[in-house]
């Protein structure tokens, strides 16, 4: 079980993964689901722009 875990974590923040983790926040934080507070602090920065570049940068609140 423990190598599962190993190997999703690999395929979620390998290559392209910090790019899909960043939309799916960018996308909850637009649904108001969460807050940009909650943001991971290694993903904020992508989120950030991610909300700018979607016209909501109202939304990115500390």
């Amino acid at each position: 079980m423990a190598a599962i875990y190993k190997l999703l974590l690999r395929i979620l923040y390998g290559k392209g993964g910090e790019d899909m983790m960043a939309m799916l926040w960018c996308q909850q934080i637009m649904l108001g689901k969460k807050t940009f507070s909650q943001v991971p602090a290694k993903l904020k920065d992508q989120v950030r722009e991610l909300l700018i570049d979607s016209g909501c940068e109202d939304l990115i609140e500390e």
